[in-house]
């Protein structure tokens, strides 16, 4: 009797420790599983982002919607799964373009280039370029911010259309003002606003609040569009270039 108790203990104890070991087991591989769906939810938000502020913007500026949504995949699309898709986080360092997964990791990047002395590189949604258009700007940060750097695309995309009275050449100077990259731009920003995906299943409001555009040139003639209200323009505009360098401002402030 004794033995047949010591049997039922073991095997008790048995059942016990398989049990444990596992659960153990199911919890190692549930975590990664679980961390993996987070880290898909998060990518797909970023990659809704600069829609989603295309969207805010177009209604702010009347901008049509399909410009903008073509004007950041132009920029900054990335094809994956057959479907080509906008990112936030992207950088033009000198020719060079490089995709991260987060700002934090775009601004790092940045930095690192500009303590070494590159100042000609775009960044955002609509890739503004630094030496350029920084000055409109509190800092870099502010420039990779989705909405302010939706707000002054769509500006400068609304001072082009009055000069050029179509959005097919508005969006070819917007890149260029040199015929030979402005045609070829335009016939890429042509080709991805036929494709685009149906905007009723693009995401409706931002995650977060915006800082305002600190400054927004403008132009002399009467136009529809808000934002251009508001200051004053300094000569012709080429191809993402302000007319005049602006005032000196700081790489990275404070909070950023």
């Amino acid at each position: 009797m004794k033995k047949q108790n010591v049997f039922k203990a073991l095997l008790r104890g048995s059942r016990d420790s398989l049990l444990i070991f596992g659960l153990g087991a199911l919890v190692t591989l549930w975590n990664p599983f679980m961390q993996g769906i987070r880290v898909a939810h998060a990518s797909t938000q970023e990659a809704e982002t600069c829609d989603r502020v295309a969207r805010i913007v177009a209604s702010e500026t009347g901008v049509p919607l399909d410009v903008l949504r073509a004007i950041t995949r132009t920029e900054t699309g990335r094809a994956k799964n057959g479907v080509l898709s906008p990112w936030p986080w992207t950088v033009n360092m000198e020719g060079k373009g490089v995709w991260f997964e987060s700002q934090h990791e775009a601004l790092a990047y940045v930095q690192k280039h500009f303590a070494a002395g590159a100042r000609s590189f775009d960044v955002g949604c609509f890739q503004l370029n630094y030496r350029w258009h920084g000055q409109h700007f509190t800092d870099v940060t502010h420039m990779f911010d989705p909405v302010a750097n939706a707000r002054y695309a769509a500006d400068f995309l609304s001072r082009l259309y009055v000069e050029m009275q179509n959005w097919d050449d508005a969006a070819a100077a917007y890149h260029s003002r040199t015929p030979k990259y402005a045609e070829k731009y335009k016939a890429r920003f042509k080709r991805i606003m036929a494709n685009l995906p149906d905007p009723d299943s693009m995401p409706l409001s931002p995650q977060k609040q915006s800082k305002p555009l600190i400054q927004t040139a403008t132009v002399v003639r009467e136009n529809n569009f808000p934002l251009l209200k508001r200051g004053s323009s300094n000569g012709a505009m080429g191809s993402l270039f302000p007319g005049s360098t602006g005032s000196v401002r700081p790489f990275l402030g404070s909070g950023g």
